[in-house]
């Protein structure tokens, strides 16, 4: 669908009625337009052509396309455009079984042996100046980075890991999760949390530093102790948060108006 025909598909919209700001009544009207007329992927008409379209400021018009890239239904790309986002990834219940197991949508990047942060070691039920593995992982959808996560796994999890099985980096990483799967899973706990992207997370994501992001945290139990530990920082504009192994319940933060199933 072309950006001419986009063009057109657009009416003129009368503002001065509408007692709520003007870029936001504007970014309900897109947002209707996006769920109904755009393909994932295509390329919105330029600013000039949007606020004639819509009889509105400039200004006005990108306030509104504004909220709507930081609501996750808009991406900016140099030399493209303003282009029409990717759905939103479930981030809840997804995971069933160890990570690195068949169906396992992340991309292991390096592994290292190194002391954890306190709080991982206590909750790891380790000693605090106990080395363990620290698998680094990422996780790309439609081509942009979605999400960054640190898997601390304790040397007694994987005994039969070896240098000459795992040397380094991504190889050794793969080597980690592949002795995970030799452990019984009996049970694992999750909990989610916003938080605000560090500066190391940010250049991993590509957002600035202070970016909304969802902090998922995973426990992961075998032979009566925590086996592995997750902590994966999510994009907040790429994401919804969803319960339950069928995905029935959702929390959608762009649309309000829609209802849990």
């Amino acid at each position: 669908m072309g950006t001419l025909q986009a063009e057109n598909r657009v009416g003129t919209l009368r503002l001065e009625t509408v007692p709520e700001p003007k870029y936001w009544h504007l970014k309900t009207v897109l947002t209707e337009a996006l769920d109904s007329e755009f393909a994932v992927g295509e390329v919105l008409p330029n600013e000039r052509a949007l606020a004639a379209r819509f009889g509105v400021a400039r200004a006005t018009l990108r306030q509104a396309l504004e909220q709507l890239e930081l609501e996750g239904r808009l991406q900016r790309r140099r030399g493209v455009g303003t282009t029409v986002a990717p759905p939103r990834v479930d981030v809840g219940a997804e995971r069933n079984g160890w990570p690195g197991a068949p169906g396992d949508t992340w991309n292991p990047v390096d592994c290292a042996l190194a002391v954890p942060p306190a709080a991982v070691a206590d909750a790891l039920g380790a000693d605090r100046d106990e080395p363990v593995h620290i698998v680094r992982r990422s996780r790309v959808s439609h081509g942009r980075p979605l999400a960054a996560e640190l898997l601390y796994v304790p040397q007694a999890s994987v005994p039969e890991l070896t240098a000459i099985d795992a040397p380094s980096g991504p190889a050794r990483a793969r080597a980690v999760l592949r002795e995970l799967q030799h452990l019984e899973l009996e049970s694992q706990d999750r909990a989610v949390e916003l938080g605000s992207a560090r500066a190391d997370d940010a250049k991993e994501l590509d957002r600035l530093p202070g970016a909304p992001v969802l902090v998922v945290t995973t426990r992961f139990f075998a032979g009566g102790r925590t086996a592995a530990l997750s902590a994966a920082t999510y994009r907040a504009d790429t994401c919804r948060l969803t319960f339950g192994a069928s995905g029935g319940v959702e929390i959608h933060h762009d649309d309000p108006a829609r209802r849990a199933s």
